[in-house]
This record gives structure tokens, C-alpha cells and sequence, in this order.
């Protein structure tokens, strides 16, 4: 006997259904599906969070040196000319005369100018590390467009959010992470419907 259901799908088609309803649950907070889907994707999840609650604080904080954009009074990027052979020459500190318009250079190059300054992140010491490694081969890349406009698109790190948002909620539980509320009968083809979510 199998210890999960098959969904009636093939083996590939029933491990993509699943590990979709899976970062689905941990991006939203919750889904609506079927009881029988519900009852898997309820076992995977939880697995996933569990996975996060034993290593949310094993990392260390570093401080690096990172380049920093100069941005002027409208936050718009600061540009200057440099020399094509000599990078740290600056034959001028901005790209436009009195007027406003361009100026160009023979031997000019536009670029960027930017600040080194000190930042603090996190690194994964190498348990939490694996985890992670674990949660990304399992969970699907998500993007994110709050906007509507192509420009806006961000991708969602779900394993930090799995690390630093949900795990914390969760550090005193002992497992129980989810819930299944029954909705009630779907309309075509009368199947249990429920809502899956996070406690």
C-alpha cells in the first residue's frame, strides 16, 4: 500500500502539482484546494517549515564593503565622465554644461559614480546553508509585480522569507503548522473543497 495518494496523475505531474500548492502556501498564506490535495500538500509544508524553525538563527553577521550608487536631489543616479584608458582620471564631474545639454568627450567614457560603505548582512553557516539548498530545490522561483509594469518585476526569495518572517511565528510550536477548513462541495464535479492555511 502507498503511503501518499497519486492524485490521479503520473509520478512527474502529481511532484510539480505538488511542490506549485507548496510555494503557493508559504507565499500567500493560503490556498484553496481539494481535501486529498490539501492532506499532501499539508505533509510538504510543514516539512518545509520545520526545516526553518531548527536553523532561523544559525547565521553570523558580517560587515563588507559594498559600492554604493551617489544619488543627487531627485534620487536619480549621479553620472560623470572618466578617461577610456585611465578609469580613476575624471574629466567631468557631471555629463551636462550650464544649459543642460550633453557634453561629449573624445576620450570620454559615461559612468556611475559611487561610494564604498560599510553593510551589514547575514551568512549562513553551513546547516542552514543546506537548508536552504533544500528549500530551493523543492520550492519553485517566484517573481513578484506589485505594480502591474514589466519594469517592477522582483524575484521573492523564499527561503528567506521561510527563515526570517515564518520560523519566528512558529519557534515554540511543535509542529501543527497549518490548518484545513472545510468550504464545502465544489460545484462540478462535487468534490470536498477546503482552505489550506498557515496557523
Amino acid at each position: 500500500m502507498a503511503k501518499y495518494r497519486k492524485l490521479g496523475r503520473t509520478a512527474s505531474q502529481r511532484k510539480a502539482l505538488l511542490r506549485n500548492q507548496v510555494t503557493a502556501l508559504l507565499l500567500n498564506g493560503k490556498i484553496r484546494t481539494t481535501q486529498a490535495k490539501a492532506e499532501e500538500v499539508q505533509k510538504l509544508a510543514e516539512k518545509m517549515i520545520t526545516l526553518a524553525v531548527r536553523e532561523k538563527d544559525n547565521f553570523e553577521k558580517v560587515t563588507i564593503k559594498a559600492k554604493e550608487p551617489v544619488r543627487d536631489k531627485d534620487g536619480h543616479r549621479v553620472k560623470q565622465i572618466v578617461d577610456r584608458d585611465d578609469r580613476e582620471k575624471v574629466l567631468s564631474e557631471t555629463i551636462r554644461d550650464e544649459n543642460g545639454k550633453l557634453i561629449k568627450m573624445d576620450n570620454g567614457v559615461t559612468v556611475t559614480k559611487f561610494n564604498i560603505v560599510d553593510k551589514e548582512i547575514k551568512k549562513d553557516l553551513p546547516s542552514r546553508l543546506h537548508a536552504r539548498r533544500q528549500m530551493l530545490k523543492f520550492l519553485y522561483p517566484v517573481t513578484e509585480n506589485p505594480t502591474g509594469k514589466k519594469k517592477d518585476m522582483k524575484k521573492v526569495d523564499l527561503p528567506a522569507k521561510l527563515f526570517d518572517e515564518i520560523a519566528p511565528k512558529y519557534a515554540d510550536r511543535k509542529g501543527g503548522y497549518t490548518r484545513i477548513v472545510k468550504i464545502g462541495l465544489r460545484k462540478g464535479d462535487n468534490a470536498m473543497e477546503v482552505l489550506l492555511e498557515l496557523v
